[in-house]
């Protein structure tokens, strides 16, 4: 089995950049594609490789990726997700991540989030919170240690 294969099966074929399924029929050369992808530009990563679309690939190069928050929900000054990711990763704990008008809101931006690191970080198990404060609603991340 090819490199792009065992990744693929082990990322379920779905691009880490913007978390849309991979078709592992298409061809390697479409931009909806599939493609073999460094997570980071940081050599320390515990997941050297994963399944990317060849054009989320190419359009964000060798710089640190942006992970989209889904316009959807309704989060105000929602934290940089890789950024986030890799503080948890190293040091686990807690961090305030989105603050949200209503407690709905922030519940399904606290669910959709949970739901994403388990694809963007397999196998931190992180866990969302919402807390009242200040008139809004706060959105946290926590994790133990690895």
């Amino acid at each position: 089995m090819s490199l792009l294969e065992d990744v693929g099966e082990r990322d379920g074929w779905r691009c880490w950049v913007c978390d849309e399924p991979v078709d592992r029929g298409m061809s390697v050369n479409d931009p909806r594609g599939p493609s073999v992808d460094s997570r980071t530009a940081d050599r320390k990563a515990k997941v050297a490789e994963r399944i990317a679309h060849r054009a989320c690939n190419t359009r964000k190069g060798a710089v640190k990726v942006v992970i989209a928050w889904p316009d959807r929900l309704n989060v105000v000054e929602p934290a940089p997700l890789i950024t986030v990711a890799e503080r948890l990763e190293r040091k686990g704990g807690r961090e305030l991540v989105g603050r949200s008008p209503s407690r709905r809101d922030a519940q399904e931006a606290a669910d959709w989030l949970v739901d994403r690191f388990s694809r963007l970080v397999p196998g931190l198990p992180v866990t969302a919170t919402v807390d009242t404060g200040g008139g809004q609603f706060l959105i946290a991340l926590a994790t133990g240690r690895r």
